[in-house]
């Protein structure tokens, strides 16, 4: 590459030729360039390390749940005030006396590595072993880049591919025994732990012929995520009274996946917001289901009632959803 031309290339690579399905092309330029256009692995794996917010979160729990709480509670060398940890007396320290505590700390991090090698990070080793970029994206892609747990989403937060059953077991890398889990729960899944997930994010496209909701006018649906959707009830009690449905057919609401929860409630507050605008006289809601035909259900697709209330909608209001049992409203 002519010097002269070498900003205008990689200038036009950036901009317009660079295709990324992560952050590591532009991190590790980066580097390069800081460094005066070389950098060895380790230097750049550190780089891109920085920007891995998974990793922060994982030292974040350790700092909260194991290390902090130990200076904090158990030692009251420290304290805590939501975020942030304050040593106790830091005020009174020389720039020489914090000098010397900082050189102590490092001499205790050396002596423990002298004596433990390089097991004390055997904790972050949790599928040894290499896994290609091609299988990876092709255990991504199959879970539709969401976590087959949580459901939480690629955007949202890194995934990692995990072995159903453990390497250490005898579980290969075949992709019958892989499955995409976000950070969070790839951490709390113990090394010994076989269970497999991925029936989970399939679940979700579970549809009945015949179900009202699962056959849903597209033309009804106002809003959605990617795993409910909201339409105005055909027979509101109310003005703009509201069903939040679950996409996948299911009959109860206890039976949801916690992702579905989520994307409910996610769905729920902004139309909750969104009726407030469009009518300044509502003043209160009630939110309810019925699970269950002893409980009042009549179409057996899980379905949330956003009911928006106003002042003198009814003469007395008091005990809300006490109401579904008649005589026991007030009280």
């Amino acid at each position: 590459m002519r010097a002269g031309t070498t900003y205008s290339v990689l200038s036009s690579f950036i901009s317009n030729k660079m295709r990324m399905s992560h952050i590591y092309q532009p991190a590790m330029l980066i580097e390069l360039l800081k460094n005066g256009g070389s950098a060895d692995v380790q230097d750049i794996a550190k780089a891109l390390l920085v920007r891995d917010i998974s990793q922060i979160e994982y030292y974040e729990q350790i700092t909260k749940n194991m290390v902090g709480r130990v200076l904090t509670k158990n030692r009251s060398l420290a304290k805590r005030d939501k975020n942030t940890y304050s040593l106790n007396g830091f005020e009174n320290l020389s720039p020489a006396e914090i000098s010397s505590l900082i050189d102590l700390c490092s001499e205790k991090i050396e002596e423990y590595i002298d004596k433990r090698g390089d097991r004390i990070w055997s904790h972050r080793k949790k599928s040894s072993g290499y896994i290609s970029g091609t299988l990876r994206y092709d255990i991504l892609k199959r879970a539709k880049y969401r976590c087959e747990l949580c459901g939480i989403s690629a955007e949202e937060k890194a995934l990692e591919v995990d072995h159903i059953v453990p390497r250490n077991d005898g579980g290969s890398d075949d992709p019958s025994n892989l499955q995409a889990l976000c950070y969070s729960c790839n951490a709390m899944k113990r090394d010994r732990d076989d269970t497999d997930f991925r029936g989970i994010a399939e679940s979700y496209d579970i549809r009945e012929d015949g179900c009202i909701f699962c056959e849903i006018d597209q033309s009804r649906i106002i809003a959605e995520n990617e795993l409910c959707f909201g339409i105005r009830d055909g027979h509101g009690v109310t003005e703009l009274h509201t069903l939040i449905i679950p996409k996948r057919h299911i009959s109860d609401y206890f039976d949801l996946h916690q992702p579905e929860f989520n994307a409910v409630q996610s769905l729920m507050d902004g139309l909750k917001r969104e009726i407030e605008k469009m009518d300044g006289m509502v003043s209160g809601f009630n939110v309810g289901v019925n699970s269950g035909k002893d409980a009042g259900q009549t179409v057996f697709h899980c379905h949330v009632h956003l009911i928006p209330r106003r002042e003198g909608d009814t003469e007395n209001p008091r005990g809300g959803v006490r109401g579904v049992i008649p005589g026991k409203q007030k009280y």
